[in-house]
């Protein structure tokens, strides 16, 4: 089990039903809604749920959004991306 999982299953059943909504929208292309922000001296973004943070990166040239991580808000949240 990976560490997105990990976190999924720890999560509140409420926050975990708006984290998948909204990585489902992602894989989906459907980023108008998002606030979304893009993290300083990375390629990578940001969108925020709740206490939780979805990491992603976007292929200009294969026009796709990747999911990086989903992570707990926390001092250590951006590091090492």
């Amino acid at each position: 089990m990976d560490e997105m999982e990990k976190l999924l299953r720890k999560a509140k059943k409420k926050d975990r039903e708006r984290l998948l909504a909204a990585m489902t929208a992602l894989r989906n292309g459907q980023i108008k809604g998002f606030k979304i922000k893009k993290i300083s001296g990375s390629n990578f973004y940001r969108i925020r749920i709740g206490d939780f943070r979805i990491i992603f990166s976007i292929d200009e040239t294969k026009k796709t959004i990747i999911i990086e991580s989903v992570r707990l808000r926390d001092e250590g949240t951006y590091k090492n991306l």
